[in-house]
Order: C-alpha cells, then sequence, then structure tokens
C-alpha cells in the first residue's frame, strides 16, 4: 500500500512539473506573440505618424506653390521697416526683407501716377510669372494687396541685375559667363512663348531685367508690362507704344498687330550689348556716335570682325563664341518679323548644336536714304525718361532716340496723311 501511494505521489509530482511545463511555454508564447503584436503595433504608429508628416510637407510645398498673400505688417517687419533699399523706378522701390526662417526676399512696393496703372501691373505680374515656374525666371514668393500697400514678393536676387556688370565699373564677367548668360536668359524667353500653357510675351526684355544670383544664374524679371495671350492667336493687337526705347521692337511702335518675336527683336539688341559690354546708344562716348548695332553689322559685312574683337575688348580664344553672339543678334533684329528666329532655335543657336545661316542686313530700311546714327534727344526726354526706364508711349510726335524709331516715326506720318 505504501508503494502504492508513494508511486502516486511521484506520477502526481511529475504531472505537476509537465503542466507548469505547458503552462510556462504557453505563456512565454503569449508573451511573444503579444510583444510581437506591440511591435507591430508600434511600427504602424510610427509608420502612420510618417506619412502624415510626409503628407502635411507635400501639401505644404503645395500651397508654397502658389503666391502667398502676405500682410503689409508681416512685410514691414520682415524689411525692418523698408530699411535696406536695393532700387527704384518708374514702377516704385525694391526693399530687402528676411523672414524669420532664413529666407531672404526682394519686395517690390508698387507705386505709379494712378491707381489703375497700379493695379494693372499688379494683376500682369501675379497673372503671369505667379503661376510658371522655370529655373532661369524669378520666382513670385507671394503678394500683399491692401489699401496702403501694394507689394510683390520675389526671391532675392544677390548678384543683382545684369546691367551693372556691362555698363558700370564692375565688369569683372568674362565673355564665357556673359555667354552662359545670355544662354539662360533665351532659355527662360523660349519657356514663356513655347512651354507655358498661355504663350507669355514680356514685352521688356533689357540687362536691367535680368537679375543674377549668387551664382550668376540669369533670371528674367519685371513682368510689369507682359501679356498672356492663346496660343491660337498669333498677333494682339495694342493701343500704344509699349517697352522701353532702344529695346522695343519697330512693330511696337506702330500700329500693326504684335506677336512673341517683339522679345526676339528685344533679345538681340540685349544681345548687342553683352558684345560690346556698353550701351548701344550712349551719346556721352565719343566712339557712340554711330549706333553700335549697326556698326557691328558694318564690320561683320565687310569682313572685319577683328577689328570688333578688338574694340570690345574680347579675348583671341573667346572669338567663336563673340562671332556666334554677333551672328544670332543680327538674325534677332531682323526688320520683318518673321524672319527672326524663335527663342528655342535661338538657344540651340547659342549652344552652338545648330549652324548659324549667313544673316541679312536688318538695318536696310535705314540706310536707304535714312540717316544712320541717332538724332540727339530732346530735354524733355533726356528730364523725364532715364535710359533704363518701361515707358507706355501714346504720342506719335514723341522723339525717338535710335534710327529705328526716326524710320519708324517717318513711316508713322506718312501713313496718316
Amino acid at each position: 500500500m505504501s508503494t502504492s501511494t508513494s508511486d502516486g505521489t511521484e506520477f502526481g509530482a511529475i504531472g505537476a512539473v509537465i503542466l507548469l511545463v505547458v503552462v510556462g511555454v504557453k505563456v512565454g508564447i503569449l508573451i511573444c506573440v503579444c510583444r510581437k503584436r506591440n511591435q507591430n503595433d508600434s511600427k504602424v504608429g510610427v509608420d502612420s505618424q510618417f506619412l502624415t508628416l510626409t503628407m502635411d510637407k507635400f501639401l505644404n510645398d503645395m500651397e508654397r506653390e502658389k503666391p502667398i498673400r502676405f500682410t503689409g505688417q508681416q512685410l514691414r517687419i520682415a524689411t525692418d521697416n523698408y530699411s535696406n533699399l536695393l532700387g527704384s523706378g518708374g514702377f516704385g522701390a525694391v526693399y530687402k526683407g528676411v523672414f524669420n526662417n532664413g529666407t531672404m526676399v526682394a519686395v517690390k512696393v508698387l507705386r505709379g501716377s494712378s491707381d489703375k496703372k497700379i493695379e494693372e501691373q499688379f494683376m500682369a505680374e501675379v497673372g503671369t510669372i505667379g503661376r510658371i515656374h522655370h529655373f532661369n525666371l524669378v520666382r513670385l514668393y507671394g503678394f500683399c494687396f491692401e489699401r496702403n500697400l501694394i507689394a510683390l514678393v520675389y526671391e532675392y536676387m544677390g548678384n543683382g541685375s545684369l546691367d551693372r556688370y556691362l555698363f558700370h565699373e564692375n565688369k569683372t564677367l568674362g565673355y564665357e559667363k556673359l555667354h552662359e548668360i545670355a544662354i539662360g536668359t533665351a532659355r527662360g524667353i523660349a519657356y514663356l512663348h513655347e512651354e507655358c500653357q498661355h504663350r507669355i510675351i514680356h514685352y521688356d526684355i533689357k540687362p536691367e531685367n535680368i537679375l543674377l544670383d549668387r551664382n550668376f544664374n540669369p533670371k528674367v524679371a519685371d513682368f510689369g508690362l507682359a501679356k498672356l495671350c492663346n496660343r491660337n492667336n498669333t498677333h494682339i493687337t495694342m493701343t500704344g507704344g509699349r517697352g522701353t526705347p532702344g529695346y522695343a521692337a519697330p512693330e511696337l511702335w506702330m500700329p500693326f498687330p504684335i506677336t512673341h518675336k517683339c522679345d526676339v527683336y528685344s533679345f538681340g539688341m540685349l544681345l548687342f550689348e553683352i558684345i560690346g559690354r556698353r550701351r548701344n546708344l550712349d551719346i556721352k562716348l565719343s566712339e557712340s556716335q554711330e549706333w553700335f548695332p549697326i556698326w557691328v553689322w558694318k564690320k561683320f559685312d565687310a569682313g572685319h570682325l577683328g577689328e570688333l574683337i578688338i574694340v570690345c575688348g574680347i579675348e583671341e580664344k573667346k572669338k567663336e563664341i563673340a562671332e556666334r553672339m554677333v551672328k544670332i543678334a543680327l538674325w534677332c533684329v531682323q526688320y520683318r518679323p518673321e524672319l527672326r528666329p524663335i527663342m528655342s532655335v535661338v538657344v540651340k543657336m547659342l549652344e552652338g548644336s545648330v549652324e548659324i545661316p549667313e544673316p541679312m542686313n536688318p538695318f536696310q530700311h535705314l540706310m536707304d536714304g535714312v540717316v544712320a546714327h541717332p538724332i540727339p534727344v530732346s530735354e524733355t526726354y533726356t528730364a523725364s525718361i532715364s535710359p533704363a526706364s518701361s515707358v507706355m508711349v501714346n504720342d506719335s510726335s514723341f522723339v525717338c532716340a535710335t534710327p529705328v524709331m526716326i524710320k519708324y516715326e517717318i513711316e508713322l506720318a506718312a501713313s496718316s496723311v
């Protein structure tokens, strides 16, 4: 009996141990499962949080793609109460600003002769550059439209405008860099003309409106005169002259339909000034009594480009680049708009990827019985408009500053008889 009892006790002990082991294993498995589940839940939580942050960033980036509406108070703080003036002109003044996140901006405060003019410029700039993005176009961050303040907020361009490196003491850019600037500018204009949903005509391409970032990358700016046009409409009817004297295409000064080729003409005039690193017309210079583009044509036509290379201070190793730019400039300023190349072709010409045909004389109409040098500008003209000013001209008796405009004034007067 004792043995039986002992065996029963022994078997009972063994069973208890086995039961404990089984329970322990089950508990262990349960703990592992819970831990795994917790880890998975934690991972899902992290992933969910990551996706939320990513989506927030995406939505914020999307929001930033549109111009932001700033308050007058925000701009006063950013510009330190408009204490750092970058420049001014007929449109108003531009001030440097810095936001709390360190972003530097240029704040253009619009002013004008009338509220209507200010609003027209505001709508032109926001309606064009506010809806597009390109590396060679200045970016519009936002705007302010309040009763006492109408302003545009642009990206800050550390090296200012191209004119200071062409016409002033800062002639530190070599022809290789100037050539790169010409290509970048042409790309920006080509985008406006050929790649936007609606073609944009700038109307005021000139060195003052080509801004340079800290790496001297060019960006086309100042869209105050720009106009959107449907691609199906190849011509625009305008009620008056538009643009800056010396850069404006001939047709802009005549009562004829306008095409995007007027920007091509202006770019050609800009190229001449890049080639010479001087203004095409500067009556203060003794060597500038002849309009520079005609002087260039005469040297080209006579096969004396070597003289141009010497006069303009171009290095011999950059001769090929200079000759290419001369040919392109002569094509861009052709009298008849249809003879001017489109800007995407101009880009390829500048890059050297297409051959440039020998240009025709773009100034033949000026040389046939018309004085081929500028006449002195009237005192009224000199006092009221600087060479860099953008103007709207509605008066056909306006005194012109270049032979091109002289010729058109004659034609306009003849057509009204």
